[in-house]
């Protein structure tokens, strides 16, 4: 049962003192009348912490802001996957014990919680059928891993072929009423999204058979039977796939698709294509700015996409190829099924919303006037000052963010600047609070060397989303080069309006920004220090250490063995001689996307032709670095490091 810890009342009249921390919201969900919404509050302490922190579940009026109730069933869980029945009467939930590898799917009903199903393994995303008398979800029964390549691999000892360590995420279902969890989709095959066809007799989802982290970039759009668990092929295209609906009609599905590098950094245009099978639509084509999520509604589909520094929400007409704007902000929107959540006729929104000035809020109601739903972090005050900067590269319009301190700087002085290239390549950076301290754990370095006087610049250069998909695709077997040309045109572009010492530039980035910033100092020796996170060094190695190896087709066209003269051109390591640039370089021990093998080669290299440098592995973990310990230390060593070389 559901501990209670606050009841209904009014909305408080003056904003409450945030000194604990930063509230975070997430897996926003909005009831399909539109009165309430239930979200995840998670507080990201100032202080030192030495565990990731715990959310709890709660749930306001829209209208107001009213608190209804606060729950938290399992102290040491954490609560994903929100969703209300059909009827707004139930809120289904998924309660994660990482420690034990144990989940909990979870219905609140009538102010109390049951568990309807318990799980040995690793579950997520739990939807109701059309009629509201069935829950499914996606669960993997005895997973070796949390879901994800981004999360630290299983180890990998012995007799490597004959060890079982790969896991099937299936669709399971499961009464409402009470029963057994009967798992649907085949046991060969992994799930990784899926919606409910209207009739309630099966589902249409993106999957792939074999290594649930590595063959997402090959998976297929399919249909599955709810009674035999049988599926057919609805379509196959030669691009990644992410967030299938099922029109209210039965006849067609929506997605979107296009050249992605990650599952979950969604971006692309929309697709229709009969639920029958057939030739996928681009209803979108040309769009100058990047689908992010998808919200099927009886009365139509709506899409948020990224155009340029705003963030939309859009109601799309598939048939005339039109995009309506509803709303479009210099700010950052999130929700639990895409990133903005809608009632059952479309009228009514809520998400969490945030920029880099403005902490986040959940914000609800009309949809083109959302209004402050929560007030827990109105005390605090803008820590930076943002500012959205274009440029133009190669004939290209590009964007991104330069972060500097809140007060002027003293005439004639000049601060360094650190350039954060972020992962991907297929994403961008948008609008994420930055408090003046916390713990370490999700803002990086960024708001200690901004308070020690640097200029923080993040550009989104080509094969970055929010230009359109052929911005996007620009990078295509060009890695580091025209990407490179466009981050440095943007320093030019920074420096003609902030007072940046060209003398003290940096340059930091994890993952596809780590190899970035490998690139980076064999490439340029316009800087003076780096932080390499996950990098990677030599793609020829990296094709087969990797464990996430058919995401490099689409960029590169062929395979490291088919082609290796492009993967030896566009290597790090290739150029090594060429390398000055003092460099820090960090990395999970186990990590599946950039395996630490890359990092150790760069460092070796760079050690070989005599360049300060440093090499940190951290143990256990994984391509995204969770422990609040080693996330401090890295923040330390980062600014540390930076200090040493940029500052007088």
């Amino acid at each position: 049962m559901a501990v209670v810890l606050a009841v209904a009342g009014p909305a408080s009249a003056a904003p409450p003192q945030a000194t604990e921390g930063v509230h975070a919201y997430g897996a926003v969900a909005l009831s399909p009348s539109g009165d309430k919404v239930a979200y995840v509050d998670t507080i990201e302490p100032f202080a030192d912490v030495r565990e990731q922190p715990h959310g709890h579940i709660v749930v306001r009026a829209v209208k107001g802001g009213a608190l209804i109730a606060t729950y938290d069933p399992c102290p040491t869980c954490r609560y994903t996957g929100l969703a209300w029945s059909p009827d707004g009467g139930g809120l289904a939930f998924v309660a994660s014990d990482s420690k034990i590898h144990s989940a909990a799917l979870d219905v609140l009903v009538g102010g109390k919680v049951a568990t309807l199903a318990q799980i040995d393994g690793v579950a997520q995303t739990p939807r109701w059928s059309p009629d509201g008398s069935t829950l499914a979800l996606l669960a993997i029964a005895g997973a070796h891993k949390q879901t994800g390549a981004v999360e630290a691999g299983a180890a990998r000892v012995g007799e490597i072929d004959a060890v079982e360590t790969e896991d099937e995420q299936r669709i399971a279902v499961l009464p409402v009423k009470g029963g057994s969890l009967r798992y649907v989709s085949p046991a060969d095959t992994f799930i990784y999204e899926y919606d409910w066809t209207p009739d309630g007799r099966g589902f249409v989802a993106t999957a792939a058979k074999g290594n649930g982290d590595n063959n997402w970039w090959v998976a297929k759009l399919e249909a599955v039977d709810l009674a035999t668990g049988s599926t057919r092929v609805v379509a196959a295209p030669k691009m990644q796939m992410n967030a299938p609906k099922v029109s209210p009609d039965g006849r067609t599905v929506a997605f979107i698709g296009g050249l992605m590098s990650d599952f979950g950094s969604v971006g692309g245009d929309v697709y229709t294509v009969p639920l029958a099978g057939g030739a996928p639509t681009d209803v979108t084509p040309g769009y100058a700015g990047t689908f992010t999520s998808l919200i099927q509604r009886r009365d139509g589909l709506y899409a948020t996409a990224l155009v340029g520094d705003h963030m939309a929400l859009a109601r799309l007409d598939p048939a005339a190829h039109g995009v309506a704007l509803l709303r479009s902000s210099p700010t950052t929107l999130s929700a639990g099924d895409g990133r903005v959540a809608l009632s059952a006729d479309g009228r009514i929104a809520a998400a969490s919303e945030q920029d880099f000035e403005h902490a986040a809020q959940i914000v609800g109601g009309a949809v083109a006037a959302l209004e402050p739903i929560t007030h827990d972090n109105d005390a605090l005050m803008p820590q930076v000052k943002a500012q959205s900067v274009h440029w133009r590269s190669d004939g290209a319009d590009v964007q991104g963010w330069l972060l500097g301190p809140t007060t002027p700087s003293e005439p004639g002085k000049l601060h360094p600047m650190i350039v954060l290239v972020h992962g991907g390549p297929s994403a961008a950076t948008t609008p994420d609070y930055i408090p003046a301290h916390t713990s370490g754990a999700t803002r990086g370095p960024i708001p200690d060397l901004i308070a020690r006087g640097y200029y923080i610049f993040q550009p989104n250069p080509r094969g970055s989303y929010g230009q359109g998909e052929a911005f996007t695709r620009a990078n295509v077997r060009d890695f580091g080069g025209g990407d490179l040309r466009d981050v440095l045109a943007g320093v030019d572009a920074v420096e003609k309006m902030a007072p940046v010492d060209d003398k003290r530039l940096g340059v930091f980035g994890h993952s596809y920004g780590g190899f970035m910033t490998m690139w980076t100092v064999t490439h340029s020796h316009r800087f003076h220090a780096a932080v390499a996170g996950a990098g990677l060094a030599n793609w020829i190695s990296y094709y087969g250490e990797n464990g996430i190896d058919q995401w490099m087709i689409p960029f590169f066209g062929a395979s490291a063995y088919d082609d290796p003269a492009i993967y030896e051109k566009l290597s790090p390591i290739s150029s090594i001689r060429n390398a000055t640039t003092p460099t820090l370089i960090y990395v999970g021990e186990r990590d599946v996307e950039c395996p630490a093998p890359q990092s150790f080669e760069f460092w070796h290299g760079l050690k070989a032709v005599g360049v300060p440098t440093s090499l940190v592995v951290y143990a256990g973990q994984g391509h995204a670095i969770h422990d609040p310990a080693d996330l401090k230390d890295l923040r330390q060593r980062e600014i540390s490091w930076f200090d040493k070389y940029l500052q007088p």
